[in-house]
């Protein structure tokens, strides 16, 4: 095992290769976790929803434990294990109060290691899961999204939503659990993080204890980049009062050292605040949408700058034709020094502010070891989005604009 310090921040690989990384912290409670660098995007052809499947029947039976002892083994003590999937990664979380480490840590390596997957826990979860599905559909602010990207990324393992169909869940079997979890939780595709007031030292022999004798075998990802879909300006009618629309585009993928400026334009445009243009030009001055905010989507080869705007339908052409106006102006000449500054501040701020969520910046610095192998956390981030210029700002903002703005409304 080997062991670097940096700027508080622990990193070491076990014997088997499995990245850990980690930090001790001064609360009271023990933040654990494993990442793994597989999601839908990674599932067989014929097996869609598979990845989503596998994480919540990780949790219905290993070889010792039984469904109801695996979650009571950390809710005994007050704690939960947990989880959750992506488009390209799982991850598999718990929190405890301090004290419960090796609790928590044999826990994961069981589940991980030993999962049977039941016959009959799995006929139980495809209920559960399908009834997810379904409350999906119910909801079209987010099914806009999935159909979205159906589109968007057509013909590519991207375009299919995470859950499958019920069709596709109903036909995944035991078998199609264990092949996943044996060629894609792998000692080179996963890193756990482990953010506790535990000694360092201490938490590493007892990972090395639990999981160094999980095989080593090279993940069986197969990725390639999605073709360029052809656009589309679609609109589907569902006979609701409310219209949902998302307009976007392709861009580049997490990689690329132009996505701190793409972070900074995504949050002046329509980024998670009152003062973003679009919220204060739709919203704000005309009244038009309850909800308009823009998002961007990086994976490992590609990405999106998605914008969403949900409003009555007779309002959805206005909100269409302000949206690409305020795209087009910030395209037309660098903002002033002023703003700039400003808006840098901002974003720095909001950083920092979401950095203050333990469990949420432990889970970052596994993703983080994951997608990039080093660190990259928001003080890294802020300082990079406090460096851009205001000709790097432009440049992001004249490649959206110059971009074709794909749309699909639901109404």
């Amino acid at each position: 095992m080997t062991g670097i310090m940096n700027n508080e921040v622990r990193t070491d690989t076990l014997s088997n290769g499995l990245r850990v990384v980690g930090r001790r912290s001064d609360g009271n409670v023990a933040y654990i976790g494993v990442a793994v660098n597989a999601g839908s995007r990674d599932e067989p052809a014929d097996r869609e929803g598979l990845a989503h499947f596998v994480e919540h029947t990780l949790f219905k039976g290993t070889k010792r434990r039984k469904s109801w002892h695996i979650s009571n083994r950390l809710e005994s003590v007050g704690g939960e294990v947990n989880a959750y999937t992506s488009k390209e990664e799982t991850l598999i979380y718990t929190t405890a109060p301090a004290g419960n480490a090796e609790r928590a840590i044999e826990l994961l390596a069981d589940i991980i290691r030993n999962s049977v997957f039941p016959a009959g826990e799995l006929d139980k979860e495809r209920g559960v899961v399908i009834e997810e599905i379904h409350s999906y559909l119910d909801s079209p602010s987010d099914n806009v999204f999935d159909c979205y990207e159906e589109l968007i990324f057509a013909g590519s393992p991207l375009a299919h939503n995470i859950l499958g169909t019920p069709d596709s869940v109903m036909s995944l079997t035991g078998g199609d659990c264990r092949t996943f979890l044996d060629t894609k939780y792998t000692p080179d595709n996963m890193v756990i993080y482990a953010v506790t007031p535990d000694d360092p030292a201490r938490i590493l022999r007892l990972l090395e204890r639990y999981f160094s004798g999980l095989h080593y075998s090279v993940s069986g990802l197969n990725r390639s980049m999605p073709v360029e879909a052809a656009p589309f300006d679609k609109v589907i009618d569902k006979s609701g009062h409310q219209a949902h629309t998302i307009l976007g585009t392709r861009l580049f993928g997490r990689l690329d050292e132009r996505r701190y400026a793409l972070f900074l334009y995504n949050n002046y445009l329509g980024g998670p605040n009152m003062s973003s243009r679009l919220n204060q030009e739709i919203r704000e001055r005309r009244g038009l949408a309850y909800s308009v905010d823009s998002t961007v989507s990086l994976y490992s080869d590609t990405g999106t700058l998605n914008i969403y705007a949900g409003c009555d339908r007779e309002n959805t052409a206005r909100c269409i034709n302000l949206i690409r106006n305020e795209i087009d102006r910030l395209a037309q000449g660098p903002v002033s020094e002023r703003i700039f500054a400003r808006i840098r501040e901002q974003y720095r701020g909001q950083l920092l502010v979401r950095s203050d969520h333990r469990e949420g910046s432990a889970m970052s610095l596994a993703k983080s070891m994951l997608y990039f192998g080093r660190i990259i956390d928001a003080t890294y981030t802020a300082r990079r989005v406090m460096e851009l210029t205001r000709e790097e700002f432009l440049e992001i903002c004249r490649l959206v604009a110059s971009r074709s703005l794909n749309r699909l409304t639901l109404q």
